[in-house]
């Protein structure tokens, strides 16, 4: 059953370079939390991207702030004063997540690239720590729908088991739906394959380069 009785369309303004397995994944299961007809994608630079991501959501070339006024949207920063509530959403149109995968420690780059640029916006956190983009989406789905964000159980730090010997360690904070991390099936299966390991050492061989090491 639909329960986005506010009409709300649930936008990932997209922030990184590329859309890499772990990033793919989570935007895939946010489409799954809220329903594709309630995801909306902006800043979606490349055709190859926007034609990928087009399978989740509405996808938009343009910012969220070319397609909403600040007035009509609630960004999730971390850094906000206030603690997001139902009524925050009242009168609104969107709510805006930014797509980046998470850094430990957080730069503020949802301040830096959402909230600084949008001065009339409604700014509000789920709690100082760094959710996952598709676990933003998850807490502001049920706060819409009226259940207090203290009421929404969260594990701070998730270990995923790869084998006997090795764990990875991810230090966000995870909301719980019956008990269980909130976080899909898929990415853990990547996250203790072989794969991650190659995609990191590009990724990190990438970012060297581009500061001349």
């Amino acid at each position: 059953m639909d329960k986005n009785k506010l009409g709300l369309k649930f936008v990932i303004e997209h922030l990184e370079e590329e859309i890499g397995k772990w990033l793919y994944i989570e935007y895939k299961h946010a489409s799954e939390i809220v329903g594709r007809e309630n995801l909306m994608f902006t800043n979606v630079k490349g055709v190859e991207d926007r034609n990928l991501l087009s399978e989740f959501g509405e996808v938009e070339a343009r910012s969220f702030r070319d397609v909403f006024r600040q007035d009509e949207v609630v960004i999730l920063d971390p850094k906000a004063e206030r603690k997001l509530v139902t009524s925050d959403f009242y009168g609104k149109k969107a709510v805006v997540i930014g797509g980046i995968l998470g850094d430990n420690p957080p730069r503020g780059r949802t301040q830096r690239y959402l909230s600084n640029l949008c001065p009339k916006a409604v700014k509000r956190n789920l709690g100082r720590k760094q959710f996952s983009i598709d676990g933003a989406v998850y807490v502001a789905k049920m706060v819409s729908e009226g259940i207090p964000l203290e009421a929404i159980r969260v594990v701070d730090g998730l270990n995923i088991r790869v084998d006997e010997f090795v764990e990875i360690y991810l230090p966000y904070v995870y909301p719980l739906n019956d008990g269980k991390p909130v976080i899909h099936e898929e990415l853990v299966k990547y996250l203790s394959s072989e794969d991650v390991v190659r995609d990191e050492e590009v990724l990190l061989k990438e970012e060297n380069e581009e500061k001349g090491f």
